[in-house]
């Protein structure tokens, strides 16, 4: 199977395993909960901006998350 990468943008701190995450990762046989921690724990200090992540998940169900730069609309607004 090899890696999974999962791409969403989520708000900053308040990712939940609603669609587009919970869907997504949930075929993959990993702990939503735990990666849904660790997208807030990484984006809380962008509370109120959308934020891209990139979630990676290893065959070994191990998890990557990547936070990327806010959208520049985003940063205007905040």
């Amino acid at each position: 199977m090899g890696k999974q990468i999962i791409k969403a943008m989520v708000e900053g701190g308040k990712a939940t395993p609603a669609p587009p995450l919970g869907p997504a990762l949930s075929p993959l046989k990993v702990d939503v909960k735990k990666i849904i921690d660790a997208i807030n724990q990484k984006t809380k200090d962008l509370a109120g901006m959308q934020v891209p992540v990139k979630v990676i998940v290893n065959e070994d169900k191990s998890f990557d998350v990547e936070v990327g730069t806010p959208p520049v609309s985003a940063l205007i607004k905040a």
